[in-house]
């Protein structure tokens, strides 16, 4: 017999016939002639109840022996369950154990903080809160493929070791197979990287939009979904060293369309996911955010409303409010700002557009007032910023003069720069942090518990 998972017994249309379920114990309950096992198996927020008895073969030998954490495999009839809150539960006719739990399992039925989750990555995927952010997160990632493969971008697989800065701020991780303390020098005393594996010096990426742009100056829509680093001595409950962006890169789009698309976009994986992790969604509303359903629902039902970045200064300037971090031209928003915007000032979701030119990146489109890009940043209530994107310079002389400006060497960009020699044309894109949104759907507080395996400074212990 082909073995079910939870989920799939748990959607049965009737109780009724023989089922197998494998897993790990929740909880182990013995009477004085029956057992009650809670098996989780990872494929639903519900456990299945196993029930035994004399009857049941390894009942002694077995299931008498079994404590929480161990891995079994049951065999038996799925039966209505009597018990409040499950559908159907599994009488025993046989348990096997299939991995045994030695003293010390630190997950018991209490309450874990989730800062001493994170001591044990390799068990927390047991709990309730983080097997059902996987799966979350697992729902939006399919989301997110299958709505750009609908709208006929072409998924394309950049460099996670690169030579190039995308963003300019020069917090990357180094990329070597020089010996510490031994590296070869040249005249100036300075490292030698022409020795180097790969003869220059090389990062981990911050991005792949750089490359993206090759994709899209030659097959009109492509999209990067993968893993970014960023060396930034950060402990805040917003910042990884490691995590995955999602970046999209159109050919023959401007400013308007980018945000159109950045809307559809949003509003298409939220839908996704409601439909796909009720069971999910319904955890996350009741233990962790209770708005968080109602969140989506205001991101898939509102318009999203676009505003210049200077409007938005003066509404925040004439706002009253007393913010912590100062507001005016020319300076960047914090997250209380875009707040304060989404859920105070507009009640749904915000694009903020045209941006200085002087607290942006080297690539973006300078406008013609010659101050401002043809930026964008999509703001939504309880997180702020979750989308940054532009449209790109593909002007030949205006872009070497901005990467000159922010003190890059245009010669490093050589490649960069001949897609505006050869059939340049008008193209945009935006960059998505994967974790912010897996936060911003499930409401959890720290993004470290929205990652397998969390990367921060002093942290790769998994």
């Amino acid at each position: 017999m082909a073995v079910e998972t939870i989920r799939s017994m748990l959607r049965r249309p009737a109780a009724g016939g023989a089922g197998i379920v494998q897993g790990w114990l929740r909880t182990v309950r013995h009477g004085k002639e029956v057992s009650f096992l809670d098996v989780s198996d990872g494929s639903c927020m519900d456990g299945l109840q196993v029930v035994a008895n004399s009857d049941t073969e390894g009942f002694e030998s077995v299931v008498r022996q079994l404590a929480t954490g161990a891995a079994i495999r049951a065999e038996g009839e799925i039966v209505e369950s009597p018990g409040k809150g499950q559908r159907f539960e599994l009488h025993a006719t046989r348990v096997i154990l299939v991995g045994e739990v030695g003293e010390g399992y630190p997950l018991q039925k209490k309450h874990h903080s989730f800062e001493f989750l994170r001591t044990i990555a390799h068990l927390r995927p047991r709990t309730n809160t983080i097997g059902a952010v996987f799966r979350i997160r697992n729902a939006a990632s399919m989301a997110i493929h299958e709505f750009f493969q609908r709208e006929e971008f072409l998924f394309l697989h950049t460099p996670i070791v690169t030579a190039s800065d995308a963003e300019g701020a020069g917090e990357m991780f180094r990329v070597t197979t020089l010996a510490a303390g031994e590296a070869p020098r040249n005249e100036e005393g300075a490292v030698d990287f022409s020795s180097d594996f790969f003869g220059r010096p090389t990062y981990l990426t911050v991005s792949g939009q750089l490359e993206a742009e090759i994709g899209a100056l030659a097959l009109s829509r492509v999209y990067t979904f993968g893993p970014t680093f960023r060396a930034e001595n950060s402990n805040t409950a917003r910042h990884l060293a490691e995590f995955w962006m999602v970046e999209p890169e159109a050919a023959f789009c401007d400013l308007e369309g980018l945000a159109d698309l950045a809307e559809r976009f949003l509003k298409s994986i939220f839908r996704d996911v409601l439909d796909r992790c009720e069971d999910d969604m319904a955890f996350f509303a009741k233990r962790i955010e209770s708005q968080a359903i109602e969140r989506m629902k205001t991101v898939i039902d509102q318009p999203f409303e676009r505003i210049p970045y200077c409007e938005a200064i003066s509404i925040l300037e004439r706002s009253g409010q007393q913010f912590e971090f100062p507001v005016g031209m020319g300076l960047d928003l914090q997250s209380e700002h875009e707040r304060w915007l989404t859920e105070q000032h507009v009640g749904h979701p915000v694009v903020v557009t045209d941006w200085p030119a002087s607290i942006k990146a080297f690539y973006m489109y300078r406008n013609d007032d010659d101050e401002t890009v043809a930026a964008m940043d999509v703001l939504l209530g309880g997180v702020g910023e979750i989308i940054g994107g532009s449209q790109r310079e593909h002007r030949l002389g205006i872009l070497e003069d901005s990467i000159r400006a922010q003190g890059l060497d245009p010669r490093d960009y050589w490649w960069y720069l001949d897609l505006r020699r050869f059939g340049s044309v008008p193209h945009a894109g935006f960059g998505l942090g994967f974790e912010r949104i897996v936060q911003f759907m499930t409401g959890m507080a720290n993004i470290r518990d929205v990652v397998p395996f969390p990367r921060v400074p002093g942290q790769a212990e998994f």
